[in-house]
């Protein structure tokens, strides 16, 4: 795969997926964006790969949107508006729908839509240095990606609305223990830290794993009263259960 502004690369089940304008902190485009949701089509319709990983080039996961490619378009009531919104929440769709497990790998800077980006994850692993933020309401912004409901949801509303009012940075390290990411480790650790979690995932039953990340989904939408209810009356197709227990039977 080809792209302007993102490198993908596949080493076996693990993809990597790199926002890779490292000369403009990986600033997001409407141009990166077309091109993150081709190429989580492409990796998804690869039946081998399993697991994605986003990180970004240099110094930086994302700085954010670039506000620059909007040129003279006016921001109505504090949003990016549809060239960036539609390719933004098609993406983090993919991301926490999809059946990729996904991980973000954030190696730096990571601000406001990047940090809207990783939180559309299923797992975030964090070098402890990162600098990251909400800062919407700095700039006279408002979420239109996700953050209103995924940030209250790992880190709790009271959290959630210190980080965003406030548009405070905060460091790797602080995002780990308040929940929002899953590991944080020294940046020298964090490539290894990555690639350890995704071999652990990719042991684990293809079948097992998408029936987890539509379960955890819907107690994010449902519940635990809607969730329990889903969770006694699905199925799914998971067909190495036989193959994996047959040593312990």
């Amino acid at each position: 795969m080809s792209f302007e502004q993102i490198e993908v690369s596949i080493d076996g089940a693990v993809a990597t997926v790199v926002l890779s304008r490292a000369d403009a902190l990986n600033a997001i485009t409407p141009t990166m964006l077309g091109e993150l949701n081709q190429a989580y089509d492409e990796l998804t319709a690869n039946a081998d790969v399993q697991v994605l990983i986003l990180t970004g080039a240099g110094r930086a996961f994302s700085a954010g949107v670039d506000l620059k490619a909007l040129g003279d378009r006016e921001l109505t009531g504090g949003s990016v508006g549809d060239i960036l919104d539609i390719p933004a929440r098609s993406m983090t769709d993919r991301l926490a729908n999809g059946r990729l497990v996904t991980i973000a790998k954030v190696n730096g800077f990571c601000f406001t839509g990047a940090l809207e980006l990783a939180l559309a994850c299923d797992l975030m692993v964090t070098a402890e240095s990162a600098k990251m933020a909400d800062t919407h309401a700095k700039f006279g912004l408002r979420p239109t990606w996700g953050m209103s409901q995924r940030l209250p949801a790992l880190v709790g509303m009271a959290k959630a609305r210190e980080l965003s009012y406030t548009a405070r940075t905060f460091t790797g390290a602080e995002a780990a223990a308040m929940g929002m990411a899953c590991q944080s480790v020294p940046s020298e650790e964090l490539d290894a830290a990555v690639a350890t979690l995704a071999a652990q995932v990719v042991e684990s039953s293809a079948g097992s794993l998408a029936a987890y990340k539509d379960l955890y989904g819907v107690a994010e939408s449902l519940g635990i009263e809607g969730g329990l209810a889903y969770e006694y009356s699905h199925d799914y197709e998971i067909t190495d259960t036989d193959e994996r227990l047959a040593g312990f039977r």
